[in-house]
């Protein structure tokens, strides 16, 4: 028998919830093709991410592998998503957290070009601001990066790992789609789902507008 060097029934626990939450985000369309990718941290040396090319809306266990905080697969053969090194490094650079989410509705792929040339996306005195951990109350605002995208996980880390050195819970790839985190499964989702929300506001005020 092998021996693993991760829990093997934490590992099994968050595959489950993971395949919940990504079945979610399937129905509600933000997971076209096999795009986007799922993670959960399973100690402080491991996570369980999407196996690369799945159906994230027909996910099993099977569909899920472990890593290093390297983004190297661990007692698998399985290959790991081409992002996966942005999963680890949330998880290297922020011990609190415990789920990273990476979704590609359409909202946010068209927010992310709109905004690319300014670099953010300005989010001010939504309700749904408090949604964010830390936050307590509308009255604020909040400048979600707009990162440029690359097919180079390196280049594409080095402005995540200064955004990481803030208070930040999520950043958009133009023409991608948008990171998040919590410090669970559910704190993740509820940023996901509050941001998403948000972004949408956003592009429905631009039509209104007219600009």
């Amino acid at each position: 028998m092998v021996t693993l060097p991760f829990s093997a029934s934490r590992f099994h626990d968050c595959a489950r919830q993971l395949i919940d939450i990504t079945r979610g985000l399937s129905a509600r369309g933000w997971t076209p093709a096999t795009s986007s990718n799922f993670s959960m941290r399973l100690d402080a040396q491991h996570a369980i991410v999407t196996v690369s090319g799945r159906d994230k809306g027909r996910l099993t266990e099977n569909d899920f592998m472990a890593v290093d905080m390297k983004g190297h697969g661990v007692a698998t053969e399985q290959r790991p998503s081409a992002e996966t090194l942005l999963h680890t490094q949330v998880y290297r650079r922020r011990p609190e957290v415990g789920c990273v989410l990476h979704t590609h509705s359409q909202a946010q792929t068209v927010a992310s070009l709109l905004h690319q040339p300014d670099g953010r996306l300005h989010l001010a005195d939504y309700e749904l601001l408090k949604a964010l951990a830390g936050n307590l109350t509308h009255e604020t605002a909040l400048d979600l990066p707009v990162l440029a995208n690359s097919q180079d996980m390196d280049e594409l880390a080095q402005p995540v790992e200064r955004l990481l050195d803030g208070d930040c819970w999520g950043y958009l790839i133009a023409g991608h789609g948008l990171y998040t985190w919590g410090r669970d499964g559910d704190e993740a989702l509820r940023h996901l789902e509050a941001l998403e929300f948000m972004i949408g506001c956003e592009l429905e005020l631009r039509r209104l507008r007219g600009h």
